[in-house]
């Protein structure tokens, strides 16, 4: 559990990775667009009167160099699974995850989403107060559950794999070795305060 101090002038550092197996031909069919999306709010069921609009300070773009960190880290992470999958894909970076991603960020609510998108990618978010050194301290969390989970076995798999968690929560480790995702598109996004379940964290 993430605990945000309320003091105020905190800065809400946030990670938004997005992965798929599905090759976006168009940044319109897959992403959110912060144009044509302006009440994410109503898209989550928050009532209007529940929080103050979050405030966001500036964006953070990813650089060159925090792209590559994310896709190999990723990669590398897929690499380390026992026993090793016979269909593990390479992930690749995709940029329209990636405007995704920056679109979802932007709006500054904890949560996943837009719902509509859910059924076609994965996300995994992250959360930091003040600065940070590396982008890998937003993304190395997700992999920390492996400690909580087992693969099951072949002859358990059927005709579903069933999900061995040990631990609070293990689905953000499994979205980075899901097999089949083969595509990645993070952002990064600064804000003053985040709507968190309906509640402003500042």
């Amino acid at each position: 559990m993430t605990v945000i101090s309320a003091i105020s002038g905190t800065l809400l550092i946030s990670i938004l990775c997005e992965t798929s197996a599905i090759e976006s031909h168009n940044s319109t069919e897959l992403f959110l667009s912060a144009n044509n999306y302006t009440d994410a709010g109503a898209a989550l069921n928050i009532p209007p009167d529940s929080a103050s609009p979050p405030k966001t300070r500036r964006k953070r773009y990813i650089s060159q160099n925090d792209m590559i960190a994310i896709l190999d880290y990723h990669n590398q992470v897929r690499g380390k699974v026992f026993p090793p999958a016979s269909n593990m894909e390479y992930m690749v970076w995709d940029e329209n995850l990636a405007k995704s991603a920056e679109a979802w960020a932007a709006t500054c609510i904890w949560d996943h989403g837009p719902s509509y998108l859910m059924r076609f990618l994965g996300q995994n978010l992250s959360v930091r107060t003040g600065r940070y050194r590396s982008i890998l301290q937003l993304v190395k969390p997700w992999y920390d559950e492996v400690k909580d989970y087992a693969f099951p076995y072949p002859q358990d798999c059927n005709p579903r794999c069933p999900l061995r968690c040990y631990g609070p929560v293990c689905t953000h480790y499994t979205q980075m070795v899901w097999a089949t995702s083969n595509r990645i598109g993070c952002a990064i996004h600064t804000c003053h305060n985040m709507n968190v379940w309906g509640s402003v964290w500042r």
